[in-house]
């Protein structure tokens, strides 16, 4: 685990970054988990955009994004009518116009991926965003539904989309790390595991938001790497 001085030198470069709030956020459950599993891997305004704005077309809902600010609305899409629209993989891919897989050794479809995880949720009684934040605060119940999402294949240990998947329903407290993260973090001369990126980043956020007197959230610092890495991509090495 990285020293304090490493941690300030994180400090320093998170500050650097300008971590914003979030701007804008799905309307439904069934949009964050297509958002989750879609982007693992993918890039996420050519691939995992269009995926959630075709599903919300086939479905008739025009805007499936809001501003972070905008009042709390009825969940559009609940997942029990999300399933029914598309009981199968088939369906699913046919509504994504994407055939992606959860990994090019074997993985599943991203589309069969999707489906589980609604089902999952369902099967814990969670179909509705609001039915969701009221999982994030219920720690004895979150566990469960962990527990079973983990058998969903290409989870993984670190839990790297079952984090996504919390941070988009709702809690800014959670992280998705990723190789932006661990690249991100390496370039500061940290050198961690996706577990322990987690915990790094919300220590960093912490002292962030001491610093600059402003709550900077794991979501925000997540976000700001991610915009980083980004930009870094399309700009030519010389």
């Amino acid at each position: 685990m990285p020293t304090d001085d490493d941690l300030n030198r994180l400090v320093d470069a998170a500050e650097a970054l300008d971590p914003q709030p979030r701007q804008r956020r799905w309307v439904s459950a069934s949009f964050c988990i297509l958002d989750a599993v879609y982007s693992i891997g993918a890039r996420y305004d050519s691939v995992v955009v269009p995926v959630v704005h075709r599903v919300a077309v086939d479905c008739g809902i025009d805007a499936p994004a809001v501003p972070n600010s905008a009042d709390e609305a009825p969940d559009p899409l609940p997942l029990g009518v999300f399933l029914d629209r598309y009981p199968d993989s088939a369906a699913l891919v046919a509504g994504t116009q994407n055939k992606q897989r959860t990994s090019t050794r074997g993985g599943i479809l991203k589309a069969d991926a999707v489906l589980r995880h609604a089902q999952v949720l369902c099967e814990h009684e969670v179909r509705t965003l609001q039915d969701a934040r009221e999982l994030l605060a219920d720690q004895a119940r979150l566990e469960k539904v962990e527990a079973d999402l983990r058998g969903i294949p290409g989870e993984g240990a670190a839990g790297v989309r079952r984090g996504y998947l919390w941070m988009l329903l709702g809690n800014d407290d959670l992280v998705k790390p990723d190789r932006m993260v661990l690249r991100w973090l390496a370039r500061q001369g940290v050198s961690v595991s996706a577990g322990e990126a987690r915990f790094v980043l919300a220590i960093v956020a912490e002292r962030l938001s001491v610093r600059i007197g402003r709550r900077i959230s794991a979501w925000e610092l997540d976000h700001a790497i991610w915009l980083a890495a980004r930009v870094r991509a399309v700009i030519p090495a010389v």
